[in-house]
């Protein structure tokens, strides 16, 4: 007869909890323009660079944030957005950032 196991038997539950915290686990956000499932990324589960929709600066391997897509049934993965934490957060409070040439003018 073998000895009795005194330890609990790891399975892919483990594995999937592992996979959740560092991926983070989705959220729904309500925003002025709608819905929003917001997950966090951590450091360490962030490997590409991303360019934040909110200031257009990079987002480099390594550097936590946020991945946000509409929650409605309108989008799907090609509507994900990496954003920083800040850019986020302030959204609603900016305007958004218009790209224009060298010669173009600056008012008006």
């Amino acid at each position: 007869m073998s000895p009795r196991r005194n330890r609990p038997r790891r399975d892919d539950d483990t594995r999937l909890d592992a996979d959740r915290a560092r991926h983070g686990v989705a959220s729904v956000q309500q925003w002025r323009d709608g819905d929003w499932q917001v997950r966090a990324i951590s450091g360490g589960g962030s490997t590409k660079t991303y360019r934040c929709p909110g200031c257009d600066q990079e987002i480099r391997p390594g550097v936590a944030h946020l991945v946000a897509w509409p929650a409605d049934d309108r989008g799907d993965l090609t509507d994900r957005r990496h954003w920083h934490t800040g850019c986020w957060r302030a959204r609603d409070r900016r305007t958004p950032g218009v790209q224009r040439g060298r010669g173009a003018p600056r008012y008006g």
